[in-house]
């Protein structure tokens, strides 16, 4: 099992406390309002916005709550503008992090973000200090469901994926940036359920770490997305399996 599928292993469990506090709502409903604003209310003819609507459809979003995010973001209804940003820093032991965010108020998010580095031993970077450590591509999570690998990477590669990772609990597919939409296309085409799916920030290299070390910088990680502008954080820790054990 690869670092980067470690990573993986945490983040579900993470999304599944997120669903339990409503965090993935707040998350989905930027991600939607973002992309009508830059390509338009109509999901049919902008991949993003189609892309969005189907990850919170997948959360069980209301249909109204999907379309007053859409009217907000195309103007029909009064709503917020929010920047994307990203922010690129250290934890302790040189763990590499990006963080996506989705804010109203740049200065607040900024030195929210900053002060939480400091408060966990880690330190904000300059623009590009560790973004070259990352390469982007597309992440589809698809629940096992009594299906076989072979069935579902027979699928997958013949769609021109590069990757699929096999959990306990789920399979997880990896994609070039030109390659995700089509791997989707025929996942959903076999009428399977697609967990969520996204282009993520994927580390090209990741650094082991285990114990009091891992637990500092989850600490970091947490703190960073329990805050209400953060998106998405990125690492490059590899976290050892006693450390995921613990997070069950």
């Amino acid at each position: 099992m690869s670092g980067h599928s470690k990573w993986s292993t945490i983040k579900r469990k993470k999304g599944a406390a997120d669903a339990k506090r409503g965090k993935l709502f707040t998350k989905a409903i930027k991600e939607i309002t973002i992309a009508a604003r830059e390509g338009g209310g109509d999901p049919s003819a902008n991949p993003r916005l189609r892309l969005a609507v189907d990850n919170a459809k997948a959360i069980n979003m209301p249909a109204d709550n999907i379309e007053r995010a859409i009217k907000k973001a195309t103007g029909e209804l009064e709503g917020v503008t929010y920047h994307e940003l990203t922010y690129e820093g250290y934890a302790n032991s040189g763990i590499a992090l990006l963080v996506e965010v989705a804010t109203d108020n740049k200065n607040r998010t900024v030195a929210e973000v900053r002060h939480l580095f400091s408060k966990h031993n880690g330190s904000m970077g300059e623009s590009g200090s560790v973004a070259w450590m990352f390469e982007k591509k597309g992440i589809i999570s698809l629940p096992r469901e009594g299906k076989s690998e072979d069935e579902v990477l027979e699928i997958v590669l013949n769609a021109g994926a590069e990757d699929l990772q096999s959990e306990e609990e789920f399979f997880e597919i990896q994609t070039d940036v030109e390659s995700f939409e089509p791997v989707r296309k025929a996942l959903l085409s076999k009428n399977l359920n697609i967990e969520n799916s996204s282009l993520q920030w994927i580390a090209k290299n990741t650094l082991k770490i285990k114990g009091e070390d891992a637990e500092q910088v989850m600490k970091l990680i947490d703190a960073l997305e329990d805050c209400d502008d953060v998106q998405n954080v990125y690492t490059n820790a590899d976290f050892d399996e006693e450390f995921i054990k613990q997070q069950a």
